[in-house]
């Protein structure tokens, strides 16, 4: 869902109420959407209030179309007998919509983010006071836990961090790539040299292959593409199985002589 906004001047609660009830009676979708246009900026403001928090996965236009969603939702859903203006029930639903889809893209549990929240505020409040950032052992202090438990949620909070592979990052020339294409692969047929050398290799060995003999290359082919045997191979050249032997012996040491060279 793609978000245009559009400006439109602040109304009182009164005249939002106003605009509410005629939407109420009528049923009028285009008088709803002038609520909509009305409080769009605030579900803009609230998403990009926890525009941090958000996973680097995801798409802030996401977040944009869980709000609006929420805000007409509200607009649906608004009682003005339970006494909050129309905004007030509106910032509630959206606040805790964009909180939801949050969570919903966090694998971390709550408890971790509670600790995060912890730890940076202590690293400001140290930061405040002595001007400088905290080592671990004085933001330890800070917080009255232990280093290595400190350390222990860093390496959680490491480990709840998912980031997208199609995430653009700088390059050791400075362009933009791709964060998958910075990632070293085992599949050797990704790798450009790789490839090559094996496409070297085998025209190497067809070249060294063609320089055989015609019963030679018979030979070769019969014992290691059909597997046969020797005794079967002697059968069908009309020769000895000892004979048959040498030439396997023969064409070897020329296959490495050749491809040697």
């Amino acid at each position: 869902m793609q978000i245009t906004e559009k400006r439109t001047p602040r109304i009182s609660a009164s005249e939002a109420l106003k605009l509410w009830r005629e939407y109420r009676q009528s049923g009028d979708i285009t008088v709803r959407n002038k609520l909509v246009f009305t409080f769009m900026p605030m579900v803009r403001y609230i998403v990009y209030r926890k525009v941090r928090e958000i996973p680097a996965q995801c798409d802030v236009e996401d977040f944009l179309s869980c709000g609006m969603e929420a805000l007409i939702r509200s607009i649906d859903r608004y009682d003005p007998e339970k006494g909050a203006t129309l905004e007030q029930f509106a910032w509630t639903r959206i606040h805790g919509a964009v909180l939801d889809e949050l969570r919903r893209h966090d694998w971390a549990p709550r408890s971790l983010r509670r600790s995060e929240r912890a730890i940076n505020a202590a690293r400001q409040s140290f930061t405040a006071r002595n001007e400088r950032q905290p080592t671990r052992a004085e933001l330890a202090d800070e917080l009255g836990i232990e280093t290595s438990e400190l350390v222990s949620t860093f390496d959680e909070l490491a480990l709840a961090e998912v980031g997208s592979l199609n995430q653009t990052v700088h390059s050791d020339d400075e362009t933009l790539i791709e964060r998958i294409d910075t990632l070293q692969s085992d599949d050797t047929d990704a790798d450009p040299a790789a490839c090559a050398e094996r496409h070297e290799m085998s025209e190497r060995f067809r070249d060294a292959f063609a320089a055989l003999s015609s019963r030679e290359q018979e030979v070769a082919v019969l014992l290691y593409s059909e597997e046969w045997t020797l005794r079967d191979i002697g059968a069908r050249l009309g020769v000895s199985e000892s004979r048959v032997c040498q030439i396997h012996t023969e064409l070897r040491k020329r296959l490495r002589a050749q491809l040697a060279a």
